[in-house]
């Protein structure tokens, strides 16, 4: 196999070199046959300035100037010394010309055609054989600009297709990346919520389970049912990952009604809830209501591990063409930093997935102290429609 792809890759560099060395035999050829047959006995010399027209061909891709160069001094030369001679058709010329034009710059193409033009009616001995001779000229450099374009849009078009493949490779990569925070955030969301609440009632458990055994039946009724709503939906998110037809449209979409089944199971954990659920929200997008479902649900599991807080509300309601959620508590709150940002705004992966979850619904997520410094908020704003435009979220 070695062997084989050896000689393909000699025979791919050396046809060039071979096709024009048999082009330069056949035009050595065509010049010997027109000298043999002129109606003159010319000497052996003339044969051989008719060969020499022909001897620098092979070498035409490389240095086509040049070629055409050694070409024109043998052929004036013969032209002079023995005009008769000549072939109807030089093939070498037709050959240089075409190469000129099809490889080399602009000024030197068109310098060339222009001394070529000239030199085709200066040195012609009839106004038929002028006219004869700039037409094969100029239809040998036409033919080569033709091809020279030719080729430099099939570049064009290959640079194209290579940036077009590059730029495919970065939009799947770029999904791939987007789909998995997607999916890193809902992970996140559902085990987060989950174990807060089963941690803070299995820590409440042994003080009331002598005192008050029917509350302590109920705080292990809610951490089995949070352990339960958590396993159904990571089933249904690894139920995804899984099938690799599954679309995104498989992944879950909770609606802002479960709100309430979350704000209860939250109440059971010893947070005192007030849920506010707007009337005349319409139909909401899917994407817009799963957001704000799981921004709240991250809200107030934050609440619950970090603020020390005993009340929080929830605010959904539509104004216009946005909808509007605000989860706020009582706690201690956070510090700030020096230019009053919320520190740990960047840093946690709550608030981070929170600001991620607005910013690709096209919204606005802001979070910091509750009023007059008290507790804590988290503000989001959602556009509901394809008008909405995306804001710069901030903190």
């Amino acid at each position: 196999m070695e062997r084989v792809a050896r000689w393909r890759t000699w025979t791919t560099e050396l046809s060039p070199y071979v096709l024009d060395s048999f082009l330069a035999l056949v035009s050595a050829g065509i010049a010997v046959w027109a000298v043999y047959n002129d109606d003159t006995r010319w000497p052996t010399w003339v044969y051989l300035l008719a060969v020499a027209t022909a001897v620098p061909l092979p070498w035409r891709r490389r240095a086509p100037l040049t070629v055409l160069a050694l070409y024109s001094a043998a052929e004036i030369t013969l032209s002079v010394l023995a005009h008769s001679a000549n072939a109807q058709v030089p093939l070498a010329g037709v050959l240089g010309l075409y190469t000129v034009a099809e490889r080399c710059s602009d000024r030197a193409r068109w310098s060339v055609l222009a001394v070529t033009v000239v030199g085709n009616v200066v040195g012609t001995h009839s106004p038929n054989g002028a006219l004869f001779s700039v037409l094969t000229s100029g239809g040998s450099f036409v033919f080569g600009a033709l091809v020279r374009t030719q080729r430099q849009l099939v570049r064009v078009e290959a640079e194209r297709a290579r940036e077009a493949g590059v730029r495919a490779a970065s939009e799947a990569g770029r999904a791939v990346a987007e789909e998995r925070a997607r999916i890193a955030r809902e992970m996140h969301d559902i085990l987060a919520h989950a174990v807060s609440l089963m941690v803070i009632q299995a820590e409440a458990g042994p003080l009331v389970v002598r005192g008050d055994p029917d509350r302590a039946i109920r705080t292990f009724d809610t951490i089995a049912d949070a352990g339960r709503d958590a396993m159904v939906q990571l089933r249904r998110v690894l139920g995804v990952l899984k099938d690799p037809e599954a679309g995104r449209e498989l992944a879950p979409q909770p609606r802002l009604t479960e709100l309430a089944d979350v704000a209860e199971r939250v109440r059971q954990a010893g947070l005192d809830v007030e849920f506010e659920l707007a009337d005349g929200l319409g139909a909401l997008p899917a994407d817009v209501e799963a957001a704000a479902f799981r921004i709240v649900q991250e809200a107030l599991t934050n609440t619950v591990k970090h603020s020390g807080a005993d009340r929080a509300a929830i605010r959904v309601r539509r104004s216009g063409e946005v909808l509007e959620v605000v989860v706020s508590d009582n706690g201690r709150g956070v510090p700030l930093t020096a230019d009053r940002t919320v520190a740990g705004w960047s840093g946690g992966r709550g608030l981070v997935g929170i600001r991620e979850r607005a910013a690709a619904c096209g919204g606005r997520a802001e979070a910091g102290p509750g009023p007059e410094g008290r507790g804590f908020l988290v503000s989001v704003r959602l556009p509901l429609g394809p008008a909405g435009v995306v804001e710069r979220v901030g903190g």
